[in-house]
């Protein structure tokens, strides 16, 4: 039985990513007969085929689907080691890679971006939004180093931490009927076109923790993916968007906005940095997590957010 290799396992995802031998074999610098050899050894060695071929397209088998399942475990974390190891060697402390599982959690990310560069020269930063509700596989598949979520799922070997407390509300226009109100009851939304970032209604508070519990249903739902754009709707009075109270007071001084509570008693939430336990004593890691911390307490004092 031959023994994986890790270049086996990139060729299976590079061949799943970029669709074709050809294209995989460059991406790897090889030729592709060179692959083909690679891929007819392997399967070979392993007495099992891992794609079906199609005329010129590959579709990957039950055995090959396993393969790369495997290889979209490992790889990363490979990759990761290199590069932790190749940090040390030359006095490096790295880059911190940040998943995003939050839309307007960027917003909130940009406040803490510029002071923390400024205070570790050695340490680059990258965000990354694609992991926007799939944020815990790339945490814990070394994909990211942290995750910026307000919905943690706790997992052993992970460690989340608040660090912004806000509470979600309703945004109108100035003119809409419920601009000025105390709050706003489940029932109010059954004739509102509601504005939402493109997530399952299942990820959303207002939906979990405001109208299903009631029974109700907005008369329409407009997924729109942009901040700016969700606001503009409602300041031309196209319908009501869910947002944080802090990022409304943020526009309120360009738009004709205003926030109203969701119900008497509102809906506090609060932004979590995930980390991997193993990962706690990074110095770099520990210093931001500090840093939300401390942003908090400050943009706290006397403010409600």
């Amino acid at each position: 039985m031959a023994i994986l290799e890790r270049n086996h396992l990139v060729m299976i995802r590079d061949v799943e990513q970029y669709g074709s031998l050809t294209a995989a074999a460059e991406r790897m610098h090889l030729t592709p007969s060179a692959l083909s050899h690679m891929v007819r050894k392997l399967e070979g060695q392993l007495g099992i085929a891992i794609w079906h071929r199609e005329g010129r397209s590959l579709r990957l088998t039950q055995a090959g689907e396993y393969l790369l399942a495997v290889a979209n475990r490992l790889v990363p974390q490979l990759n990761h080691a290199e590069e932790r190891l190749r940090q040390f060697a030359q006095g490096e402390r790295g880059a911190l890679r940040i998943g995003m599982e939050c839309h307007p959690c960027y917003q909130w990310l940009l406040k803490l971006v510029a002071p923390y560069l400024a205070a570790w020269p050695a340490v680059d930063v990258d965000v990354r939004q694609k992991f926007q509700f799939g944020g815990l596989g790339a945490l814990f598949g070394y994909e990211i180093d942290m995750l910026v979520t307000p919905d943690p799922l706790y997992k052993p070997g992970l460690h989340f931490e608040p660090v912004f407390d806000y509470e979600q509300v309703l945004v109108v226009n100035a003119a809409h009927p419920l601009s000025g109100a105390a709050y706003v009851r489940p029932e109010q939304m059954a004739d509102e076109v509601l504005i939402t970032y493109p997530v399952a209604t299942d990820r959303l508070d207002i939906y979990t923790q405001f109208l299903t519990p009631a029974g109700i249903a907005p008369k329409r739902h407009m997924p729109i993916e942009t901040t700016d754009i969700m606001l503009q709707m409602v300041a031309s009075g196209r319908g009501a968007a869910a947002l944080p109270r802090w990022l409304v007071h943020e526009y309120a001084d360009k738009l004709d906005i205003t926030p109203v509570r969701l119900g008497k008693q509102g809906v506090a939430k609060q932004i979590f940095v995930g980390i991997r336990e193993a990962d706690a004593d990074i110095d770099y890691i520990r210093a931001f997590v500090a840093l939300a911390r401390a942003h908090r307490d400050e943009q706290g004092k006397g403010t409600d957010y």
